[in-house]
């Protein structure tokens, strides 16, 4: 069975949780014999066998970003002849596997990592260009064959933002880890070449600057760390210059009452990101919204405990009280996630980091659960399996 799958992001350009995602799909997929799994991804040329890249049509160079999105959309879906099944990932190329279906008389699956009804600040990136995105969405989630969601938490938000959708046809398949890639690494040399006191504690963020992420909220809690923790915030790609002129306004103001501020803007390398979260004493992820969270699977199979948002499909991850800390909160209904009560989230969010921080014994057991865990429960040979079986109720 030929299997075309479709994403923006694909290695070496990955930027987010998507891009992960799909790349240890396929890596574990194209271990699967009698499967020939094929890659269409945006960018420039990669040279890895069975991957094709399209790069943005220059007739589109000036237009809105969603436009472009388009049009790299129709060539990857003219280079689909002849495939058996095609899988998208993220709004970026579900149009492309909608009109290849339609084109080749064959299925299209659709995997949910995240939603556009429930990401309406990218209004504030794409303009006009979020009713396309969210167009483009909707046409194919609503005509897809099946719907594979990385949590049940997301499997409801699909349901509930697209009602149309027949509820058999969404089925949940969990991201996954590979933790032999994700596993603790002590490098304190290159730990202090990254700006980190290795001997000191520290809390980690990492992630990109976007409202979904929820760092404008974190860097409020951190204030109430005890002044000899570090913040290392492995924080790049911002949405817009207005969200990164708050970040950089946030990160300033902390760096006048505090040390240890370290704020590393560019996309690191694996084996740093792995360094530094083997050093930290605890991971943050602030996420108001988050279908399931890849990072806190890297985290935990970095044995680093984990302080997170009771949202979305974090709680699937992140064990209360055995691999870490999730911290409740009350969000608006608008699909923006916004904590009705700012403040005592906040004020939560501190009291759990400060909780870990305070007790480096547990901060260290519920690390080594997080590990067990990410083993035990999130393999990636299991979900490629898992996504066969999904790709065999279509065809």
């Amino acid at each position: 069975m030929r299997v075309d799958v479709l994403s923006k992001e694909y290695p070496p350009s990955i930027y987010g949780g998507a891009g992960v995602h799909v790349a240890e799909l396929v890596r574990a997929l194209r271990a699967i014999p009698g499967l020939d799994t094929r890659v269409h991804a945006f960018g420039g040329p990669r040279e890895e066998p069975g991957t094709s890249s399209y790069p943005d049509l220059a007739e589109l160079a000036g237009a809105n970003a969603a436009l472009q999105t388009l049009g790299v959309d129709l060539t990857i879906a003219e280079a689909c002849a002849g495939t058996d099944l095609v899988h998208s990932h993220t709004w970026y190329t579900n149009l492309a596997g909608h009109l290849a279906g339609l084109l080749n008389d064959v299925p299209h699956i659709v995997t949910a990592h995240s939603l556009e009804p429930l990401r309406p600040w990218k209004a504030e990136q794409l303009g006009g260009g979020y009713a396309v995105s969210s167009w483009a969405e909707r046409t194919a989630y609503e005509a897809a064959s099946a719907v594979i969601a990385v949590s049940a938490a997301m499997r409801d938000d699909v349901l509930s933002a697209y009602p149309a959708i027949d509820p058999a046809k969404v089925q949940v398949v969990h991201n996954g880890i590979d933790t032999e890639l994700w596993r603790p690494i002590h490098a304190p040399d290159r730990v202090r070449e990254l700006g980190v006191d290795p001997d000191r504690p520290s809390v980690t963020f990492v992630g990109r600057i976007t409202r979904q992420k929820g760092l404008p909220l974190f860097l409020r809690a951190a204030a109430a760390l005890p002044p000899e923790v570090q913040l290392v915030l492995c924080a790049g790609a911002p949405d817009t210059p207005e969200i990164e002129a708050e970040v950089r306004g946030l990160v300033d103001e902390l760096a006048r009452t505090r040390t240890g501020v370290v704020w590393i803007p560019e996309m690191l390398p694996r084996a740093d990101v792995v360094a530094l979260l083997t050093a930290a004493t605890v991971f943050a992820c602030p996420s108001i919204y988050e279908p399931l969270g890849i990072v806190n699977l890297e985290a935990m199979a970095c044995e680093t405990a984990v302080v997170a948002t009771a949202t979305g499909g974090i709680p699937e991850v992140v064990v209360p009280g055995e691999t870490g800390l999730l911290v409740p909160i009350e969000q608006a209904d608008d699909g923006t996630g916004t904590p009705l009560d700012p403040d005592r989230y906040v004020a939560d969010f501190a009291a759990a980091l400060n909780e870990l921080v305070s007790d480096p014994e547990r901060a260290a057991a519920y690390g080594r659960a997080g590990r067990a865990r990410a083993i035990e429960s999130f393999s990636w040979d299991a979900i490629a399996e898992r996504t066969v079986e999904v790709y065999r109720t279509v065809v």
